[in-house]
Parts: structure tokens; sequence; C-alpha cells
């Protein structure tokens, strides 16, 4: 599914962008792992000033993790600085274990301050679903700081809630994933399956006869997240690229603090 996402996307490249496949161990066909939007404020960045400012933030950010490739945020900026030349990217880890959509909601706008972040990778949902938070209330927290967040010219990228073998038929777990799904929808923010990645992981395993454990699974889940994160913002990228009007001649507006 990606990989054609990333085919029909690539037309209006420069001539010195690359972009690489999604790893074997990544590959989930007929998924729904990424649901793609433009990112015009990181574009008018990347453009202006060939700098990229990605802030992690969330339950448990891809950027704490360490892994034998250079940590997971090495691989987004590593991705995004091959496929466009000269850029330089800079992610600021921000993630907080446990912490509930309401809390991040409020902190996010001092770390935008701080850091002017041009995105948000913000992992959402799992500590509020194991909190019981109500759904509704969850959606709302949720859908305001996009709102703000879009109000105050930053992207914003939402990574979905993790698997876990034992939430997959817990309905109010599965409420919180649906939630999720809207406010990405409603607010037309790129969004990232993470349950459904890793779950389709697990399925493919099964199907080889290599059964993983829930750490072997979370860890798998960990790496492939980044790698469609990186070409998820590609993507949105190459989109706000070949959007009619835009262009190096566009004069867009300043961020706001």
């Amino acid at each position: 599914m990606l990989a054609g996402l990333m085919a029909s996307s690539v037309g209006g490249l420069a001539q010195d962008s690359t972009m690489t496949s999604v790893p074997n161990d990544c590959q989930a066909p007929g998924a729904a792992i990424v649901i793609s939007a433009a990112l015009p404020n990181v574009s008018n960045a990347l453009r202006d000033r060939k700098k990229i400012r990605i802030l992690a933030i969330g339950a448990t950010s891809i950027a704490r993790r360490d892994s034998a490739r250079g940590g997971y945020h090495a691989i987004i900026e590593q991705f995004l600085e091959r496929t466009f030349k000269g850029v330089d990217v800079e992610i600021f880890n921000r993630g907080v274990s446990g912490e509930l959509a309401r809390d991040a909601a409020e902190r996010i706008k001092t770390e935008v301050g701080l850091t002017e972040a041009d995105l948000i990778l913000w992992q959402v949902g799992t500590p509020d679903a194991l909190a019981q938070v109500p759904v509704d209330e969850f959606k709302a927290a949720v859908t305001d700081a996009v709102a703000w967040l879009k109000e105050h010219k930053t992207d914003v990228a939402l990574i979905g809630m993790q698997y876990a073998r034992r939430m997959a038929d817990d309905p109010y777990y599965q409420s919180m994933r649906v939630a999720v799904q809207e406010v990405a929808k409603e607010q037309a923010v790129l969004r990232i399956g993470r349950y459904d990645a890793v779950e389709t992981i697990q399925k493919i395993r099964l199907q080889r006869g290599e059964p993983a454990t829930e750490t072997e699974l979370t860890e798998a889940g960990y790496v492939c997240m980044a790698e469609y994160l990186a070409r998820a913002i590609a993507i949105g990228l190459f989109a706000r690229m070949r959007t009619p009007g835009v262009g190096p001649s566009a004069n867009p507006p300043a961020k706001t603090p």
C-alpha cells in the first residue's frame, strides 16, 4: 500500500531527490497504516531555510528508543536528509511515559514555543485507554491541540495506539483507536496506524512460521513506524510541491509565536 502511495506521489520530485523502498520486514500490504496529508509548514521550512525542526512528543516517543541502526529518530533524519539534498533535520525528543493527551496538549504549546517546531510527531491514545479516560474527553483534547497547532503554523502527525494481543477484542481500547482516526480525518492531518502495522507484522510472521513475542513485536513496530513516518513526511512534502500555485515564488505567512 505504501509503495503504491509513494509511486503516485513522486511525479513532482526534484531530480536529485531519491526514495528507497520500505524494508521487507515492514511491508504490510493491504493494511491502512499511512493516511497521508500535505505538510505545508514543513514544506515552507524546507524551501526557506533548508532546515526542518521536528518535535517528538507523547507517551512513548520513537525518538527515545535506541537501536543498532542509530536510534529511531536517526532513521527519520537520515531518510529525509538523503531524500532532500542539502536539508538539515533536527528532532527534539520530549516524550513522557504514560502522559495523557490532555496533559500533552498543554505541554505542546510550551514545547512549540521553545523549539519552533515545524512538525509534531504525537504518539497518542494508549495511556488514555489504559486510564479509562472518556473517549469524548480524549477526542476533544486531541482535536483542540491539533487545531491550535494548525493555527500556529505547525504541522501534525498523529501516531496511533500501541498494539497488544489482549486488547484486540477490547471494545473500549478499539473505540480509542477509532477516536484517533476520526480526529486525523476531521482535521486532515497525517496519521500513522501503529496498531495496524504491528498487527500486520504479527500476521505475516505467523504465516512464515516465525511467531514473535509482544516485546519483539513492539521493537519491530518502533523500527517500522520510523520508516513509515520518514516516507509519509516525504510524501507530504511531495504533495505540497505538486500543489498548483505553491512553489518557490509563494510567500506563506510567517510562523506566529
